[in-house]
């Protein structure tokens, strides 16, 4: 795949300046010189390649031959609302859920969370979304949305047909795959709940709700790990 970036505002072919974080890192890791060729994308969909024509201190002057429509999304929209892990994890969650095509990701505040999601944080994950697009191949940029509460976030998801939450189960219990057959799952909603699991009354309240509960296995696995098997569980029906 050519070598790809982003640029914050809508393009169309003709002449273009990439500025910032993007061009320093053509300028001055990839040294790029006149005659280069990139991909530019823009979130909308779509990519844009790119020669360069002029490479000055801190701007890379570009001129865009044509609009690509490329998709590679899936044919769901996927929101993932999870109580975000401490630290760097956040980051490795965002990547993975980049890669695998999610839509959305909704940072929820729960009783046992122990990461709130502060602005800076954000700010850093919306980041790392266009670091991964450029490296997986997507042309629209993952949302990272508002933190939301969890009774607000189970209302948000009312009439999806979808709606899943990773919860044990009792020992000895069984569900059926809460996963619509193929061609009739248009929106997902997922939720993972913090380190310490979320409490009974939030799983009452989001099964009240309509919401299916799966569980994703006897060993405890981190809020990340989680997160990765339940998207990639959702992917699967899509395979």
């Amino acid at each position: 795949m050519s070598e790809r970036y982003f640029v914050d505002e809508p393009l169309s072919p003709g002449r273009v300046m990439l500025g910032g974080p993007e061009a320093h890192h053509l300028i001055h890791v990839m040294r790029a010189a006149a005659g280069r060729r990139i991909v530019l994308f823009d979130g909308s969909g779509a990519e844009f390649p790119a020669v360069v024509q002029q490479v000055g201190r801190s701007e890379v002057e570009l001129s865009v031959a044509a609009r690509e429509e490329v998709n590679r999304e899936l044919p769901a929209e996927v929101t993932l609302g999870v109580a975000l892990p401490k630290g760097d994890r956040q980051k490795w969650l965002v990547e993975k859920a980049v890669e695998l095509g999610v839509t959305r990701i909704v940072p929820l505040r729960t009783e046992r969370g122990v990461a709130q999601p502060v602005e800076q944080a954000l700010l850093r994950l919306r980041r790392a979304v266009i670091e991964a697009s450029k490296q997986c191949g997507r042309n629209r940029l993952l949302q990272i949305g508002e933190p939301r509460d969890w009774p607000d976030f189970l209302e948000e998801a009312a009439g999806v047909p979808c709606r899943i939450v990773a919860h044990p189960l009792e020992k000895g219990d069984r569900h059926a795959s809460p996963f619509p057959a193929e061609g009739l799952l248009d929106a997902a909603f997922l939720a993972i709940g913090p380190e310490g699991g979320l409490t009974a009354q939030e799983v009452a309240l989001a099964v009240a709700a309509g919401w299916q509960t799966v569980d994703l296995g006897p060993r405890i696995l981190r809020v990340e790990t989680a997160a990765v098997l339940l998207v990639a569980m959702l992917v699967q029906q899509f395979a």
